[in-house]
Parts: C-alpha cells; sequence; structure tokens
C-alpha cells in the first residue's frame, strides 16, 4: 500500500481495503500498535484530533506514532478551511498514510464546535474544507460521513455531500450506514438507534463505479465484512475489532491474499510486552497499553482471568510486563487458534 494513491491502486486492483475504525478515547497510538501485531495489512486510523488542537496543542504527543503503525490515517475533526489546512501542513513530517475528515461524530462537544456530523447539513463547508486540504496534501484525503442527520433524507443529503466532496477532490468516502441524530440521543445511541441502511451505500457505489466508496456501521464478524465486498470497495469495523482484537487475526488471510496461518500469540506477547517496557522506561504506565487489550481473547476459556489481571494489576504501581506475560498464561490458546475469524 503506496502513500500517495492506494486507494486508485485498490479500485484498480479491486484489491478491498479492511480498516479499523477510528474511536474517540479508543485507537490511540497503543491502540494502533496492539492492532498491528495482529494484522499487517488492515488500515488503521487514529482518534479524531480536533484541528485547534494540533495547530495550538501538544503536536508531538497528539501525532507521533510508532513506524509500525503504518498504514495509519490521520482522522481530523474541524470546520474551517484554513485551519485543516494549517493542521495537514502540521502532520505532514509525521508520515500518515491519509488525512481523513469527520463528517459523522454526533457527540456534543463536536456539536458545539459546529463540525462532525452537523457538517453534513452544510455539503458546501464540508467540499471547501476537503479542497484546502487537499492543496496542501500529499497523501489521499477522504471523509467518513453518515447517510444524513435528523430529519435530513438520505436519498437527497448523501448524493449531495457526495458530489460535493468529489468535485472538491477527495479520493474516497467511507460512510456509516446509519443517520445521525444531533438531539436526544447520546453518542452511544446514535451507534445502535438510528437503523442501518447499508443498501442506500450500495446504491451510492452503483451509480459511482470510479470512486471507492467503505461502509461501517454494525458490522460483527469477518463473514458479514466479505459480505459487503459484493456491492463496495472496503469494509470498517469499530467497535468489534477493539472489544475482541482476535478477529483480526484472519483479515490478511482473508482479505488480502496472505498465507492462511494460526496467530502465533506467544510471539504478540513478546512483542506486546518489549513495547509496554519500551513505554514504561519513556515514562508512561502498563495501563495506558493494556487497556486496549482486554478483550482480545473474549470467550474463550481462561478469558475471563485474562481479563481479571490485565484490568486490575496492569493498573498498579509500579507494574510492568510481566503482568502482560502472566495474562496470556492464563488463556486456552488452542481455544484462541480454533476462534481465529469467528
Amino acid at each position: 500500500m503506496t502513500t500517495s494513491n492506494f486507494y486508485a491502486e485498490a479500485l484498480k486492483s479491486a484489491q478491498p481495503i479492511f480498516a479499523v475504525a477510528p474511536m474517540i478515547d479508543w485507537t490511540d497510538r497503543h491502540c494502533r500498535y496492539f492492532h498491528r501485531q495482529i494484522s499487517r495489512n488492515a488500515l488503521l486510523y487514529t482518534e479524531m484530533v480536533v484541528a485547534d488542537a494540533i495547530i495550538h496543542g501538544p503536536r508531538e504527543r497528539l501525532l507521533s506514532f510508532d513506524a509500525a503503525e503504518h498504514p495509519v490515517a490521520l482522522q481530523l475533526g474541524g470546520s474551517d478551511p484554513a485551519k485543516l489546512a494549517e493542521a495537514v501542513r502540521i502532520a505532514a513530517p509525521y508520515g500518515y498514510d491519509e488525512i481523513n475528515l469527520n463528517v459523522g461524530c454526533p457527540s456534543d462537544r463536536v456539536q458545539s464546535g459546529t463540525f462532525g456530523a452537523c457538517l453534513m447539513l452544510t455539503p458546501e463547508t464540508v467540499a471547501a474544507c476537503v479542497a484546502a486540504m487537499k492543496a496542501v496534501a500529499d497523501v489521499p484525503v477522504t471523509v467518513k460521513c453518515r447517510i444524513g442527520v435528523d430529519e435530513q433524507d438520505p436519498e437527497a443529503a448523501l448524493p449531495g455531500l457526495f458530489d460535493r466532496v468529489l468535485d472538491a477532490g477527495a479520493d474516497a468516502i467511507w460512510i456509516h450506514a446509519r443517520k445521525a441524530w444531533l438531539k436526544g440521543l447520546s453518542p452511544k445511541e446514535n451507534r445502535e438507534i438510528p437503523p442501518l441502511d447499508y443498501e442506500i451505500v450500495y446504491r451510492m457505489k452503483e451509480a459511482r463505479p470510479d470512486v471507492f466508496i467503505g461502509i461501517n456501521g454494525g458490522i460483527q464478524t469477518l463473514d458479514e465484512a466479505a459480505g459487503h465486498l459484493d456491492h463496495i470497495d472496503g469494509i470498517m469495523l469499530g467497535r468489534a475489532a477493539y472489544q475482541n482484537a482476535a478477529v483480526l487475526a484472519d483479515v490478511d488471510h482473508r482479505f488480502y491474499g496472505a498465507a492462511a496461518e494460526a496467530a502465533d500469540w506467544g510471539d504478540i506477547r513478546d512483542r506486546m510486552m518489549a513495547y509496554a517496557e519500551r513505554h514504561i522506561a519513556n515514562g508512561g504506565r502498563l495501563q495506558q497499553v493494556a487497556r486496549h487489550m482486554v478483550g482480545l481473547f473474549t470467550g474463550l476459556p481462561g478469558a475471563r482471568r485474562y481479563r481479571q489481571i490485565l484490568s486490575t494489576d496492569a493498573v498498579k504501581a509500579g507494574a510492568g510486563p510481566e503482568v502482560v506475560a502472566a495474562a496470556f498464561a492464563a488463556v486456552d490458546f488452542e481455544g484462541a487458534r480454533e476462534a481465529v475469524g469467528a
């Protein structure tokens, strides 16, 4: 996957893209490093980072990442084209493979900043933001959106947004196949209550075969993900990939043509222990790494004890990589191998 035009290459070669969704408070650098140990090819996303924070805040903390995370995309939040362009310029030396604009988050915090999902109401602003970002970016600029918000008719709102952002130069569009309700529903409810409408995403692809379109929302398994590829170009898992990252172990085989092989959980354990040791040596805490690993073996013999160890021992003062080793030792790895791809 190259940094300059991998979406165009994916379309040309009919190579699907599998991504782990950007999730606030979840997909930080430690989460992404962990996910990368399980899948070499999945496209990983940062949490949404607000353009103002990049311009005025601690850039190194917000933008730095381990080289092992590639391919990795930076998701930006904002509605001011000039500020977003400046954020892209600042982020450029860090070497992200993609810049993505958030047009889907429904949280109150995002609404108060007049960006995220509320940008669905002003597609001309989204287009201006994309054009400004494209003017300074040397990697793909993409949009992640909803199918509509509040009382919008998705049959009109979504094509209207598409036309504007594609004219502005967007390289790909990822669609969370639900409406967002900006008033009256919490962010959690916005992930569950508005009904999913995968069919409208499929129709967008039928109407625009030359545009990379990926789908997100409610996808729980790799089998479900594969089914969507009969209609669109990419699939994005969010909570399902985070809450049991073992699902990622079969991504490279199912979607990228890698040889089928059982995950080497012992090797993954050792790499995460080494990573945690480096992080602690640099002033970090084990819990900052371990919290993303808690759901790894959900449903397997020993998983409860695994969770207990990581949840209780990793937060203790002075906790080190040996906690990770103890947690992995509680798991039945034969059962883990049988669950890969479930």
